[in-house]
Order: C-alpha cells, then sequence, then structure tokens
C-alpha cells in the first residue's frame, strides 16, 4: 500500500465519526487522532474534546490526506490510528452469558466475506444483546477499518471469537447445551414456529454458498424466512437481523411470563 497505510502489525486505523467516538469511549490505545482542518462541526467537537480530556495527539491535515490514508473512502474527516481489534475465546462468550444469568445466544458466521455484511451483523448483534460472535479464521472477513466503520463502534463492545475448525467449535458449543440453529431458504421449518428460547448459536451462512455442507450436517434443527414477494433471497445482514430478532423476541415473551 501506498503513503500512511503503510502500518505495523500492531496498528491500523479507525475512520468515521461514529466509529472513532467508539473507539475514543472504549479502553482500545490510540496513538493518533487526524483531524480534517475547517471541521469543527458536529460530532467532530465532541471527538476532538475526549482527544483532549485523553491527552492524545490530534494533528490537522488537508483532506487529501485523509482521503490518502482512508480505506473505505468515507472517513467524514476524522481518522484514528489505533492498535487492532482483539479477538476473544469462545470461552470468554460463555462466561459473559453465564455472568448475565441468561442462556448463551451465539452468531456463527460461516464465510461471510463481505466486510459490509459483516458490520452490518456486529452492528445488530450489539445492539439487541449477543452474547457474541464466532467466525472462522479461513475464508471470512476480518475486523478491519471497514468493518469498524460499518459497524458504528460496535465492535469495540461485542466479543468476537475467531476458530480454527467451526465443527469442532459446534461440537463444544454442544457440549454446553447450546442448541445450534442454522438458517437455510430451504429449511423445512419457519423460525417463528421453532422454538428458539434456550441456549441458542444461529448459524448465518455465507453470501452466495450458504452453510458449508459438514456445518449444515451438525446443526440441530433448519429454520428459513417465509418469502412472501417475487424476490426469493435476502443479502446476509438481513437475514440475520431478521433471525436475531426472533430469538429475542421469543425470548421476551418468555420472560414476561
Amino acid at each position: 500500500m501506498l503513503g500512511e497505510k503503510v502500518m505495523n502489525e500492531n496498528e491500523y486505523i479507525v475512520e468515521g465519526r461514529n466509529a472513532v467516538l467508539e473507539a475514543l469511549r472504549s479502553d482500545r490505545e490510540i496513538n493518533k487522532v487526524l483531524v480534517q482542518k475547517g471541521e469543527k462541526n458536529g460530532s467532530i467537537i465532541q471527538i476532538i474534546s475526549i482527544a483532549k480530556e485523553k491527552k492524545l495527539v490530534i494533528t490537522e491535515v488537508e483532506k487529501t490526506k485523509l482521503d490518502t490514508i482512508s480505506q473505505t473512502g468515507h472517513h467524514q474527516g476524522v481518522i484514528i490510528y489505533t492498535s487492532p481489534q482483539k479477538y476473544c475465546e469462545v470461552e470468554d462468550i460463555l462466561q459473559i452469558a453465564k455472568m448475565r444469568k441468561e442462556d448463551p445466544f451465539i452468531v456463527i458466521l460461516d464465510e461471510i466475506e463481505d466486510p459490509y455484511n459483516l458490520g452490518s451483523i456486529i452492528r445488530t448483534c450489539e445492539v439487541l444483546g449477543v452474547h457474541g460472535i464466532i467466525i472462522p479464521k479461513r475464508r471470512s472477513a476480518l475486523i478491519t477499518s471497514v468493518v469498524e466503520k460499518v459497524s458504528v463502534g460496535a465492535t469495540n463492545y461485542l466479543p468476537i471469537a475467531r476458530v480454527t475448525n467451526l465443527a469442532q467449535t459446534i461440537d463444544t458449543l454442544k457440549k454446553e447445551n447450546v442448541w445450534i440453529v442454522g438458517t437455510d431458504m430451504d429449511a423445512p421449518n419457519v423460525g417463528y414456529d421453532t422454538d428458539l428460547t434456550g441456549g441458542v448459536a444461529l448459524v448465518i451462512g455465507s453470501e452466495g454458498r450458504g452453510m458449508g455442507r459438514l456445518i449444515k450436517q451438525k446443526c440441530d434443527v433448519l429454520i428459513k424466512i417465509p418469502m412472501k414477494g417475487n424476490v426469493t433471497s435476502l443479502n446476509a445482514g438481513v437475514s440475520a437481523g431478521i433471525c436475531i430478532y426472533e430469538v429475542i423476541r421469543q425470548r421476551d415473551i418468555k420472560n414476561r411470563g
């Protein structure tokens, strides 16, 4: 890469106002704040204020320099240099559920390669209270500046585990009494007709291929979203949002009862 995009393995950028603001509010190590010259409105004022409170180095630069550094093309006048997001262990996610005294609710992403879908799913999971996400180390989008921007900073709060073998991880979750629920457009069961109130790991397949054969075989049940219109598919981010909300809806009804 050219210019400022060349960074060592312990540093990368976060860009966009919401993503930067959440990174500043978190406990991440931040090395430098770049602000576009003349940008002193809206949330930029708040960003500068928090950065000053943390005694961070703030540098005003021309828009052209931010354009050169930006990896999303939409930096919104601010970029920070920070440490990469840290991944957690699957055990950490299960422990969070125990600490909250809740049945585990985990989302497993099987080869989601589009960073925009990944960022969207992370944002939905964090907002709706999912305990954590599991992604494979191979053939999957990673946490990058694009993902952080799309998630509007939710990556700072949602535990994300990166595993070598999804199939083995599913076996481990089953031993913890977590029901593995796969999503498949040809499934025999509709989501809202399936009991999703216990410990659940919801598996979302890749954008084009869906779940892999082995992962599908390991699911305890397969569910689908009923389609009423002429278009017969949804992208992974939208599908995940609908299914995640159904799990939360059923749990809320059970808890109120």
